[in-house]
């Protein structure tokens, strides 16, 4: 059986992703959408209402900080603009001392005989060691590639939108067709969570504006259809093992709430489309619309009544990342398929993401792609290509990827790396290193970033494949004991 990355945050009703270095004028920004988009209405209880101006203030181009004093006013001088971290900006390293300070963790005989790590310089830009040649099965550090490559691809504030729609159909139908339209938003939920970041659509989002205009109509009795046809191919990957769905991970849908878990049973659906379908047809009956026979996967009406747009991309890639969602991946990898002009399949994302990835001057060399998620046992990337990706990270040229590094778990703290970083030799590291992790059985893998003691910025990707069962929670501290040499060496050339 596959291993997840330890302490999967499942969202079944919403997650929480605290970041480490969230400020409060950050809050206060997302307060602020919040009361835009009538999500504080929603958490008190009441829907969002009109507010009217109390005085009328005329449109100008003058941006606020240019405006004129009132008269009579005195202002303090302004203040010079600090900076709230120091860019990293420490010598340059000597690779032969970080070499002799991670080989004796890396040649622990219970990592088994396959493990690769590489470093590279980000202040400088330069590869500072590389061991272990080939490729390698990534696990879920894959996922930092699909996210790379979907973040360029359709840029950090794209949304995706989920429809509700109505057909009137024929006389002798007996009811309009009401029909839920996925949009491929693979945080659509089922419930609300007041403090979930980020704030997904909810199904009672989706049903209180439907009810509304049913009722406005005099519609009480509907058809409720589904249509998740915006994902083509297959639904599970064939390179995937047997019993990872429903098992591991949910069929890929363009719809489902909650990834497809059922709240009744706590279990993933074989088909989440269909039970989205008989969530939504329940609610509408819960709300007093008559629901005629069961819900059927239909096409899209002509006539929409609702569009809903989920959280921005940025924010998606930051929930998939920090908690290794693998069916968030596996959406993830079906957007960019299609705004690339491939089929929205795991062929078409595996295609796409290689020629954006390549564009950006990751090299593909030895690199065999499957999926999104990583869970295929088939995939093999070398250390390289995962460098490259962090790489694109930190590129200040490239901020429309900047999520890919400021997203990542931090040790200690959140996401998958919440209760990492505790065994001897460890502690360390707590709050210093950003990684992505990547688990399956047999394979251990960390991928992230960390600034040494002399304040230089370092990548890093480390893989273990072919560790034995009984070492697996050796394997996992023993990553985070080489993560956390990176974090104290200050191995500098003048050092």
């Amino acid at each position: 059986m596959p291993q997840r990355d330890q302490h999967h945050v499942r969202r079944r009703r919403g997650r929480l992703v605290v970041a480490l270095v969230t400020t409060l004028a950050m809050q206060a920004t997302v307060l602020g959408v919040a009361w835009w988009q009538g999500d504080l209405d929603r958490l008190l209880g009441t829907e969002p209402v009109t507010l009217t101006p109390v005085i009328d203030v005329p449109a100008t181009d003058v941006p606020a900080t240019d405006a004129p004093v009132p008269d009579g006013s005195t202002l303090p001088e302004a203040r010079s603009r600090l900076p709230v971290l120091e860019a990293p900006a420490g010598p340059r390293i000597d690779a032969e001392a970080l070499e002799a300070r991670v080989d004796p963790l890396l040649a622990a005989p219970r990592f088994g005989a396959r493990i690769g790590f590489a470093v590279h310089d980000l202040t400088h830009d330069a590869r500072v060691l590389r061991s272990g040649p080939g490729a390698y099965m990534p696990a879920s550090t894959l996922k930092l590639m699909t996210a790379a490559a979907v973040l360029e691809q359709l840029g950090p504030d794209h949304r995706f939108s989920t429809r509700v729609t109505l057909d009137a159909g024929t006389p002798d139908a007996g009811a309009p067709t009401v029909t839920l339209v996925g949009g491929g938003d693979p945080l659509l939920a089922d419930g609300d969570d007041p403090g979930a970041y980020p704030q997904p659509v909810t199904l009672r989002d989706l049903v209180t504006p439907t009810v509304t205009v049913l009722r406005a109509e005099g519609t009480r009795r509907v058809r409720v259809g589904y249509d998740d046809s915006l994902f083509t191919g297959p639904s599970a990957s064939p390179t995937w093992e047997e019993q990872y769905v429903p098992g591991v991970t949910s069929p890929v849908s363009a719809l489902w709430f909650d990834e497809g878990i059922d709240p009744d049973t706590g279990l993933r659906a074989s088909d989440p489309a269909a039970l989205a379908g008989q969530q939504f047809a329940q609610a509408l009956e819960a709300r007093g619309i008559r629901v005629v026979g069961d819900p059927a996967r239909t096409p899209a009406g002509s006539t929409e009544l609702v569009s809903l747009d989920g959280p921005t991309l940025e924010a998606t890639v930051g929930s998939v990342l920090g908690s290794s969602d693998n069916e968030g991946a596996e959406v993830l990898l079906r957007q960019l398929a299609i705004a690339g002009g491939q089929p929205a399949s795991f062929a078409g994302g595996t295609r796409a993401m290689r020629t954006v990835l390549t564009g950006l001057g990751v090299s593909w060399r030895g690199v065999e792609v499957y999926d999104g998620s990583g869970l295929s046992r088939a995939n093999a990337v070398p250390l390289t290509t995962l460098l490259d990706v962090l790489r694109l990270g930190a590129d200040d040229g490239l901020p429309q990827l900047r999520s890919v590094l400021a997203e990542l778990p931090v040790a200690g703290f959140d996401g998958s790396l919440v209760d990492r970083y505790a065994a001897p030799g460890t502690l360390a590291g707590r709050g210093l290193v950003r990684a992505k992790t990547g688990t399956l059985s047999g394979t251990h893998g960390l991928a992230g970033v960390v600034v040494d003691t002399d304040g230089v910025q370092l990548a890093f990707v480390a893989l273990a494949n072919g560790v034995a069962e009984r070492n697996t929670l050796f394997a996992r501290d023993q990553l985070d004991r080489v993560s956390t040499a990176l974090a104290t060496c200050g191995c500098s050339r003048a050092g």
